[in-house]
């Protein structure tokens, strides 16, 4: 499950190293542009999202994801062979529908085995072992790099995706057996969607994961070109970031063995209150110039450290609440869910990142404000708590 859900993160953090090139090659004019190499592979993903869990409970979970591993690799193909930005969007566009096939189908397979902060305590250790990839992805693009152009990244992702694909086909069991699938109608897929979107919490816990993942991507989006024009420190991105990637794989761990003692709504409200004054700080730091030199640059990598560590201990608990009142429709539920936490915090994001000034105001200040919003509206989920029985 862990390898399914990192193809995501291969996907988008194997690329950052080469934004610069790409920003070169192929946008000079608009350095900026080249993020949308990652945001139109964050909306593909949304867009796939609303069909891939449908599907998955009408055929079956492991059938979807094969589908979605041939789409991803096709355009994967596409990507490393075009020389035009506009195709290269579409190609990653395309990525991200096909990527959406694992992503959200083990979640409905977390979802079938596991329930309650059992399944919040899977999708911990499942964030544990997801979490190096992220640190590993950018040292593996960077190398690709030093061989290769970066277009021969996209043969890395191929090759990742073809292996966990044969692994989940080996190790994993189908799920939702024949005599269990609903029909794919638009009626039944409808009445579901309706469903979903009838609980009062999981329209908060979704209105929640949009500002946790927003914040990641705000990270994400932006942690490269600030390394690289603020900081002149590129040619080191790959490491630092690795470092920061495999620190916050402790958030996972730590919130697996507090979950079943706090509960998953006390973390998530303690993780966005630290974030909100963590902010705060470096707001002031920003203000009174001690974000300049080698010191100001060890508290920035800190900081994005808390960016990832907050993710970590919000996203999953996140989505567990949202997932808990529906699991005889996991699949439908997931799409629904992550669709519109990845397409609402996707445009934030992106919005966000265009900002981008060559200083790092913009990015302080727009996960404040992501922060404090996140902050009021998971206080709501408090009064959905339900008694715990061990």
């Amino acid at each position: 499950m862990a390898m399914l859900v990192a193809t995501v993160a291969l996907s988008m953090d194997g690329m950052l190293p080469a934004l610069s090139m790409i920003a070169h090659d192929m946008t000079p004019d608009d350095s900026n542009r080249a993020q949308f190499v990652l945001s139109s592979f964050v909306v593909g993903m949304a867009i796939g999202t609303f069909f891939m869990g449908p599907i998955s409970d009408s055929f079956g979970r492991k059938r979807v994801i094969y589908c979605g591993a041939v789409l991803y690799i096709f355009c994967a193909v596409i990507c490393a062979t075009t020389d035009n930005f506009d195709v290269l969007l579409l190609a990653r566009l395309g990525q991200g529908i096909g990527a959406s096939a694992p992503r959200v189908v083990s979640q409905a397979l977390i979802r079938d085995f596991y329930q309650g902060r059992e399944m919040a305590r899977i999708s911990s250790f499942v964030m544990i072992i997801f979490s190096t990839v992220p640190a590993l992805a950018p040292l593996m693009g960077s190398i690709v790099m030093l061989a290769f152009d970066w277009q021969a990244i996209f043969g890395l992702f191929i090759l990742f995706v073809a292996i966990s694909t044969i692994w989940m086909a080996v190790r994993i069991d189908e799920s939702v057996p024949a005599n269990m699938r609903i029909p794919f109608r638009l009626g039944t897929i409808s009445a579901a969607v309706k469903e979903v979107l009838g609980h009062s919490e999981i329209i908060t816990s979704i209105i929640g994961l949009i500002f946790a993942y927003c914040i990641l991507f705000v990270a994400i989006f932006l942690v490269q070109p600030v390394f690289d024009q603020v900081y002149g420190r590129g040619a080191s991105f790959p490491y630092w970031f690795a470092l920061v990637a495999i620190l916050s794989a402790s958030s996972s761990f730590l919130n697996s063995q507090l979950v079943r003692r706090l509960g998953m709504r006390a973390l998530i409200n303690a993780a966005f209150q630290v974030q909100v004054v963590l902010c705060g700080v470096m707001l002031i730091l920003w203000y009174v110039d001690l974000l300049q030199d080698a010191v100001g640059f060890a508290i920035f990598v800190t900081w994005i450290f808390s960016l990832f560590f907050m993710a970590g201990m919000t996203i999953g608990n996140l989505t567990a609440l949202a997932m808990e009142p529906v699991g005889h429709i996991a699949g439908t539920a997931a799409s629904v869910i992550s669709a519109l936490a990845t397409i609402g915090s996707v445009i934030f994001a992106a919005i966000l990142g265009q900002f981008f000034d060559g200083t790092i105001l913009i990015m302080i200040f727009g996960v404040a404000v992501l922060a404090v919003l996140g902050a009021i509206v998971v206080h709501r989920l408090k009064r959905f708590e339900r008694p715990h029985k061990a």
